[in-house]
């Protein structure tokens, strides 16, 4: 055990107010440990001192290494960037806003040498959310598992520990707009959860608003299900079907206003219509993002790692496969 490097991701976005907080709980957890342990902090484009002060802390420590987005890419892209520069046998991916807990990893390494490659955080509760996203979270990963190919666990994000095989596997998935939680279900492996308590976060905001949340949703549901495109079918033949057996039977009846009926049938089809091609919409974008074959995400600097490891993993998907 304490020979086992283990690496922590940390995707960082806007973090100023509890970034140092976060540094000064996680060097005084690993202080504590027999593993040796490393902390890669992901700045995903932040616009406030947050890269400053990691720079502070890296500076008087060796544990810290920095990777820096040349903007903002996202979360998803932010946890996948920090997994290429990862060297530990098991890698642990947490929020930068200490509401994942640190005392949960020993129970998550645990797992890990009781054979498990795969071990995920499993929220029994969570503190200072409001009930809006409580019910959307809720709601979202039972939609989510009807839906997908995959048995995503519910109630459960991207506080996870993987071992390094599961972690080798996962970097060969080259999606443009990853569902990470979901990739990790599908590369399969033996797979296990711990319980925790999601706790509130120490300062800032979510950096999850609704809007991204649905980003989320969307990526998550056409990354692993084509279900919704049944649906459009369905949708679209049910109304058409309905409008013809309704006209007909007004007509029968001779009870029938043509500027109502006509009315109502355009709107109802119309909007249909629409539903329907937003979702074929969703599906076509993420194939124009492949075929684009634009670099997932474009690394500026990083700091803290031995120099072979620089600058090799904002490659595109071809000259990776390459």
């Amino acid at each position: 055990m304490k020979n086992q490097l283990i690496s922590i991701v940390l995707p960082v976005f806007n973090e100023e107010a509890g970034i140092q907080a976060t540094i000064d709980t996680l060097l005084n957890y690993i202080e504590q440990q027999e593993e040796k342990y490393e902390l890669i902090f992901v700045d995903d484009g932040s616009k406030d001192k947050s890269v400053a002060i990691i720079k502070r802390a890296l500076a008087q420590n060796d544990h810290i290494k920095l990777v820096e987005f040349s903007r903002n890419f996202g979360h998803q892209l932010a946890i996948t960037a920090g997994l290429e520069y990862t060297k530990g046998d098991a890698v642990v991916v947490m929020d930068a806003d200490l509401q994942d807990p640190p005392e949960v990893i020993p129970q998550m390494i645990k797992k890990w040498h009781e054979g498990y490659q795969i071990v995920y955080g499993k929220r029994m509760q969570r503190d200072g959310e409001t009930v809006f996203k409580k019910f959307t979270a809720k709601m979202f990963y039972r939609t989510f598992q009807k839906l997908a190919t995959i048995n995503m666990p519910l109630d459960t994000g991207d506080f996870r520990l993987m071992d390094r095989r599961a972690v080798q596997q996962l970097l060969k998935l080259h999606e443009k707009d990853p569902f990470v939680r979901g990739q990790v279900t599908w590369i399969g492996f033996k797979q296990t959860s711990v319980l925790y308590h999601r706790q509130e976060r120490i300062a800032g905001e979510t950096k999850y608003p609704l809007s991204k949340m649905i980003k989320l949703a969307v990526d998550g549901i056409t990354s692993f299900s084509m279900k919704p495109l049944h649906f459009v079918n369905l949708f679209s033949v049910l109304p058409l079907a309905s409008g013809v057996f309704s006209l007909g039977y007004l007509i029968a009846t001779n009870s029938y206003s043509f500027a109502s009926i006509g009315v109502t049938v355009l709107l109802f089809t119309l909007g249909l219509l629409m539903l329907s091609i937003g979702i074929l919409g969703s599906y076509l974008g993420r194939v124009l993002d492949q075929v684009n074959n634009r670099p997932r995400y474009i690394v500026s600097k990083t700091e803290g790692f031995e120099e072979r490891n620089k600058g090799i993993h904002h490659f595109s998907a071809r000259q990776i496969n390459n």
